[in-house]
């Protein structure tokens, strides 16, 4: 920072900093790399360094997109005086633009950083073939955590926010770990990845059904935006369905054990986050079920993980 721009780090800044890095959505980084951790042990092929370096990196490529969405909202107009949700950094002037900006790069260089000490670990100097390919999914991911609404064509105000979640953390999250550690695919593996993949789109979902009506007024066209409110309810609860439903199909191509349905104990909470999800209506209302469904995530991950390992 320059010397017009510094602010003296106190309380309020560093609660600020904490704030725009959206603590409750950090469980979705864990889910998917513990999910691609689990399946790697369950197939004898588990790296507790590797998967170190993945949460390492999933976590600032999180953090990124975090700071990158309260710059971008603020930015393009979707975090205003009609935004019903949170208040953000930038939007209530408790972090400057100019620094959110700096914070974003700060965190785009150490995912780099840690995504290259991640592909040295798993293939060294004998696999430069696929540290190239995996090189590439990470300068796609810093692109992706960026540009999902701070570029000048943010592809979440086009409603394309849902299919890049699904995508990264779902298929390359979870797909992504497991390779990296198996050092091979496994197609069956795809199916945890589905739940990762759905139960994190619901969690954005319900981001973007709690802020409707502020995105529609700044032009920000996600899926409910576009659905409406009680059809993107509909679609969630059929996330949910797809989550679950992925968990089952794989425990089912795969039993060797009563033990593989451990996490059927996680599915009260995710019946909890659809019915409130479908009932409630005020912004405030939903705030909490974000949270909720992004823990929810966490668990039903951990027991489904423990489950197929036992």
């Amino acid at each position: 920072m320059n010397t017009k721009e510094h602010i003296t780090p106190n309380p309020g800044l560093v609660k600020a900093w904490i704030s725009a890095f959206r603590p409750r959505t950090l469980p979705l980084a864990l889910s998917c790399i513990g999910m691609g951790g689990f399946m790697a042990a369950a197939h004898h092929a588990f790296n507790g360094a590797i998967v170190g370096l993945c949460v390492l990196t999933t976590l600032f490529l999180q953090i990124l997109s975090n700071l990158a969405n309260d710059y971008g909202d603020t930015k393009h107009g979707a975090d205003s005086v009609h935004r019903e949700g949170p208040k953000r950094a930038v939007q209530a002037g408790y972090i400057k633009a100019a620094q959110m900006k700096k914070g974003m790069l700060v965190f785009s260089l150490l995912s780099l950083v840690s995504g290259l000490m991640l592909l040295w670990v798993a293939f060294g100097t004998e696999g430069m073939l696929l540290f190239l390919v995996f090189l590439v999914l990470g300068l796609a991911s810093i692109w992706a955590a960026i540009n999902y609404t701070a570029g000048d064509k943010p592809y979440g105000y086009a409603g394309l926010g849902d299919l890049f979640v699904f995508v990264f953390f779902g298929l390359v999250g979870v797909l992504g770990t497991y390779f990296l550690q198996a050092q091979e695919m496994d197609a069956v593996v795809i199916l945890p990845a589905l739940v990762c993949g759905f139960f994190s789109t619901a969690v954005l979902n319900v981001n973007n059904i709690r802020d409707i009506k502020s995105d529609a007024l700044a032009g920000k066209y996600s899926i409910p935006v576009r659905l409406g409110p009680k059809r993107a309810r509909l679609y969630h609860l059929l996330l949910l369905l797809g989550g679950v439903a992925s968990a089952f199909a794989y425990v089912l191509l795969n039993y060797n054990g009563s033990w593989q349905f451990l996490f059927v104990l996680a599915l009260p909470l995710v019946l909890v986050n659809g019915v409130n999800v479908w009932l409630k209506q005020t912004s405030q209302e939903l705030d909490p079920y974000l949270k909720q469904m992004a823990l929810t995530t966490l668990l039903f991950v951990l027991l489904f993980g423990i489950g197929q390992v036992v």
